[in-house]
């Protein structure tokens, strides 16, 4: 583990440690270390293949936020589906933050599917804001092509939640669907199945993608939820 530390404090740069802590407000500035993203990913290619790996996994919560990143990207690269899968339940309580969250995309997820759709269902009924957050994620990343089913749109349709991260993870979910699968998707919005906030969002990024037709994007756009005692879009987070 002091291989590991060394080696970070090694690749630290301040002007990045100052931008991240802008880009992610909920991590205290003092423990980050500010190591790029792509050389933690380097770092881990090294760090997975040492023995020191596996304490490093099994010593939570970090104290340092650059940790958590190299963490994910570790777990990433475990060919092992069940080990794997022991490391993420491990690693994901101690989550804090929508970047690493979305940093933790384990490679071998995609030979193992089937096992993995059960997996995401327990996640998703968690009420661990980024255990959701990486779920709805993992929906998006693995179950929204050749192995998509109705049944999963609908089952992020019932997620209710207060977090922004959550429903902002939700939209962005609903966006790609409307990219990838718009026929199948596409009730979700005109049935008016998400709420409000998180509907227009997902409409709004859905308008943003250069894989939604023009014309599709008049028909969403005419979609949007008015609020109509201010007479514009309803917006419950306030948020970017």
């Amino acid at each position: 583990q002091e291989r590991i530390l060394e080696a970070l404090f090694f690749f630290f740069f301040t002007g990045y440690r100052d931008f991240q802590s802008k880009r992610i407000p909920s991590v205290d500035k003092d423990s980050i270390i500010g190591v790029r993203t792509p050389k933690l990913r380097e770092l881990a290619k090294v760090f997975a293949k040492d023995r020191e790996a596996e304490e490093f996994l099994n010593t939570l919560p970090h104290k340092y936020f650059d940790e958590n990143p190299l963490h994910a990207f570790i777990i990433s690269l475990d060919k092992d589906y069940a080990h794997c899968i022991e490391a993420v339940d491990r690693f994901l309580p101690y989550v804090d933050n929508w970047a690493t969250c979305d940093q933790l995309s384990p490679k071998i997820f995609r030979k193992h599917r089937s096992e993995l759709i059960d997996r995401i269902k327990q996640w998703i009924s968690t009420d661990s804001t980024y255990s959701v957050r990486f779920a709805v994620g993992m929906l998006m990343e693995h179950f929204l092509n050749e192995d998509f089913s109705p049944e999963y749109p609908e089952l992020v349709s019932t997620i209710r939640s207060d977090e922004y991260y959550v429903n902002m993870m939700i939209a962005w979910y609903f966006a790609t669907g409307l990219a990838k699968q718009y026929e199948s998707i596409l009730p979700f919005i005109t049935e008016k199945r998400l709420d409000p906030w998180t509907h227009n969002k997902a409409i709004q990024k859905a308008t943003e993608s250069r894989r939604i037709t023009a014309e599709q994007k008049e028909f969403l756009r005419q979609h949007r939820i008015v609020d109509k005692k201010s007479n514009s879009t309803s917006d419950k987070c306030g948020k970017p």
